[in-house]
């Protein structure tokens, strides 16, 4: 039980945790998001997860002006400007989360808050009956989930005592010993692959190719592991690249990839962060990837579109 761990106190920061989730993995699940990431993907449809520290987002066409979070503040991170809303000084917020709690219209969201092992599993074992009907379970995502690998463990720990199903969403770049630690207790990993040429994808990303492989392998041989290919437009979505990932799949024998179409539905949280968002593309129809499937089946894969 949860009460006999004694790493149950032990906090993380967590950008959000969303129950009764059913495209991180079988079934129907609970996804925690912890914070942190150590790439920089211009197309992140979670850019306040990028950051280690708390991170506060704005939604303007929820707020009335008001000034309770001007007058809430005591760090003086948040000014009331003339156009009469709230302007914020993100390099003095300290995450403490007065502004949200003080504005009336939820038009205040802070990412990365304090959580214990026991208040997330408290949140997760909420849907045990869920899970056991429908063969899900937990789903640790991120972020990247390895920016607090002690944490992380921690929580396989106490999700396996309870008898859960586990899965984790990773884009790979951590250290072999974490991964190591991590595989046995864990049924599934999703395993992004962005991209097949190594300096592309350190020039965009930050992400370090070869490492990313080399974990890739650890895991092959054991079956648990799924590569997910986020379609990005004008990035990796063309026929000599996705072949590429392909490869890379079947070298450390995964065989099963899912083609994870692009979309533009973390568009607003850019604005909320007062940043400008590179991808202007529309989101992507699954039956655009539908030959990009075709090639990877024909190279022996199975292949699927969507999460």
């Amino acid at each position: 039980m949860m009460s006999a761990n004694p790493y149950a106190n032990l906090s993380l920061r967590v950008m959000s945790v969303q129950r009764f989730s059913l495209h991180d993995g079988p079934g129907i699940r609970t996804t925690v998001f912890l914070q942190g990431c150590p790439l920089h993907c211009p197309w992140c449809s979670n850019p306040e997860s990028q950051p280690m520290h708390p991170v506060q987002r704005h939604k303007r066409d929820k707020c009335s002006g008001c000034g309770k979070c001007t007058s809430r503040c005591s760090k003086g991170a948040i000014t009331h400007g003339e156009d009469g809303f709230p302007h914020f000084d993100r390099t003095r917020c300290i995450g403490c989360g007065e502004c949200e709690q003080a504005c009336p219209n939820e038009a205040i969201a802070i990412s990365g808050k304090t959580m214990t092992v026991s208040e997330i599993m408290e949140i997760v074992k909420r849907d045990k009956d869920y899970y056991r009907n429908s063969g899900g379970g937990v789903t640790f995502s991120g972020g990247e989930v390895f920016m607090q690998p002690e944490g992380l463990v921690t929580l396989l720990e106490a999700s396996k005592a309870e008898g859960l199903h586990t899965a984790i969403e990773t884009c790979g770049q951590t250290s072999a010993e974490w991964l190591q630690r991590a595989e046995p207790l864990t049924d599934l990993f999703l395993y992004d692959i962005k991209h097949s040429n190594s300096e592309v994808l350190q020039h965009t990303t930050g992400g370090n190719l070869d490492r990313i492989v080399k974990n890739l392998k650890l895991l092959g041989s054991k079956g648990k592991a799924i590569v997910r290919i986020p379609c990005i437009p004008g990035f990796n979505l063309d026929e000599a690249t996705i072949r590429g990932i392909f490869h890379l799949a079947l070298q450390c024998e995964v065989e099963q990839v899912h083609l994870l179409p692009y979309h533009n539905l973390g568009a607003d949280k850019y604005a909320q962060l007062a940043k400008e968002y590179a991808y202007t593309c529309e989101s992507m129809r699954n039956e655009e990837l539908e030959p990009y499937a075709e090639m990877g089946r024909a190279m022996g894969l199975s292949v699927q579109i969507g999460g």
